[in-house]
Parts: structure tokens; sequence; C-alpha cells
């Protein structure tokens, strides 16, 4: 400290900022680089092509396809896990009886919550792996269910129909509960006198949510926002664990799509590299436009 403030702070963020430049800003430049040629990922050689696999790109039905399916995935897996998110914590935070500061949750409120939050101690390849047999068209509990009362047992994983909504409805069932407690420590800030105050004036539960819940929750709201539709451009993991993009490709999504690009037996990293790409400048521009979106102003109780 005795040579002044400012050598201080440079001596503690100049490693950093070194490491943070060498294995995260390098490697992204470097996929520029390599997007911009014909590297096989394993040759000695690699020749600039320039924009050849972005225009290559715009004729490729396969990663069309797979930006369909992750347009799916943005569309319904953060309204519908932030909608699910909001009800069950809602019901666990003010779903029970009356009482002096307003409302208490149902019973055995600690016991949901922990039964909720149980799939995110998993990891992503043992709930693929674990609804992967539950779709099985022969052993699963679901067809053995649906068998049981005489209804139809389809091949779920199988049909080009079924494949890519029974991952999705997977992906949604795992984070559910993350945001179950998120929402529920959100709410538990929330002074107990607001709730009180509506009660007294007759506002029913559907009301106090619209009106009161999710107006204080919304920062809270809008980070699980970005975070799904980033988790909805990815999906990687449990659709290759599930379905590896079939059949026929009808559950592929783009992160699959470049994987399967770089080390599948077509072994093209220069074009794998522009999808990734394109994939970074979709994320970021989904991530501007949810917070833009979703700007409003910021709401304070005391």
């Amino acid at each position: 400290m005795k040579h002044g403030k400012y050598p201080l702070i440079i001596t503690f963020l100049v490693p950093p900022l070194l490491l943070y430049g060498i294995f995260v800003l390098s490697p992204y430049l470097q996929a520029f680089q390599i997007s911009t040629t014909d590297w096989l990922g394993y040759s000695p050689e690699a020749n600039s092509v320039g924009l050849a696999n972005f225009e290559r790109l715009l004729d490729d039905d396969r990663v069309w396809s797979a930006l369909k399916n992750n347009a799916w995935l943005l569309l319904v897996v953060p309204v519908v896990t932030i909608v699910l998110g909001l009800f069950f914590a809602t019901m666990l935070s003010m779903g029970g009886r009356k009482g002096r500061a307003g409302v208490t949750g149902v019973r055995g409120t600690s016991v949901y919550r922990m039964v909720y939050f149980f799939p995110q101690v998993l990891s992503v390849v043992i709930i693929a792996l674990l609804w992967k047999e539950v779709y099985h068209p022969n052993s699963g509990l679901l067809n053995g269910a649906l068998g049981a009362v005489g209804l139809p047992t389809p091949a779920w994983l199988g049909d080009p129909r079924f494949a890519f909504w029974c991952a999705m409805a997977v992906m949604i069932w795992s984070n559910v509960g993350f945001y179950v407690v998120l929402f529920g420590a959100a709410m538990s800030a929330i002074p107990r006198d607001i709730y009180e105050a509506v009660m007294l004036d007759g506002a029913s539960r559907w009301t106090t949510l619209r009106k009161i819940t999710i107006p204080l929750l919304w920062d809270t709201v809008q980070v699980a926002w970005i975070y799904l539709a980033i988790a909805a451009l990815d999906g990687f993991i449990l659709i290759q664990q599930m379905t590896n993009g079939g059949p026929n490709f009808s559950s592929d999504v783009i992160g699959l799509r470049m994987y399967e690009t770089a080390f599948g037996s077509e072994s093209k990293f220069g074009y794998a590299s522009a999808i990734g790409v394109v994939l970074l400048f979709l994320t970021l521009s989904v991530a501007v436009l949810a917070l833009r979106a979703a700007r409003r102003d910021r709401i304070e109780y005391s």
C-alpha cells in the first residue's frame, strides 16, 4: 500500500484478467478464425475458405431442422417452467390456511421443496438415462401404466412424432424444482403485512399472485427467463443421451449438430466452428432481447 492503491489494484487484477483472456477469450477468437477454414480437426493443414462455411449453413437442412427444434424449446421451456415454478412456489408459500400473517404455506412445505429440488442433485446424464427407461416401449413405467388401463403404448423415443416432445418434457421436469426453490426464497422475503392487507381487502390468491407476487418477484423471474432461454438453446447432453437427435433427426438440436459435425464421421471442425459462432450470436441476441423485453420499473418495499 505504500506505493499507492493503483499498483495494488493492478497487481491483483492483472493475473485473473490474463487467465481469463487465455482460457476464455482466446478460444472464442480461435473459433472465429477456425470457422473461416476447412480444418478437419486432426489435419496439420487449414486452408482459408472465407465465409464459405457460413454460406453452406444457409442451405443445410439439418441445421435448419435443429434450429427449429431449438426455437420450440425457446418458446415452450421457459414459459412452462416459470409458470409451474411460480404455481408450486405460491402453493408452498401461501397455499395453506389464512393466519395472523396473512396466509401460510401448505403442510409439509419443507418436504415438498426437497422433493421438487431432488432432480437438481442428479447429473443430466443420469436424468436422461432414467427417463429413457421410463419411456422404454416394452419395459418402461409409462407404457406399463398405459397398458394396464388398456391405452395405446407407443414407442415414445422411437417415434418421430413424440421423441422431441418427450425430451422437452424431461427438460422441463428437471428444471422446475430449482425455480420452485428460487421463487419460494424470493417470496419469503416479501413482507407478510402486504399479503395480510391484500387478504383483508378480499383479494383471491390468483389476484394476489398476479397483482402482488409477480411484480415484486419480477427481477427474479427475469433472471430465470434468461437462464432458461440459454438452456433451451443448448439441450445438448439431454438430447444426445436420450435420442441422439433421432429418429430421422426429428429431435436434433443445434448443439448436437455442432458436436456431430466436429467429432462424428464428418470431422469438419471448420464447419462446426461456424455453427458454434452462429450459436454464440443467437445466445447473446436472446439474452439481450430477454433483458429488454422484460425491463420494467423496480418495485421496492420496506
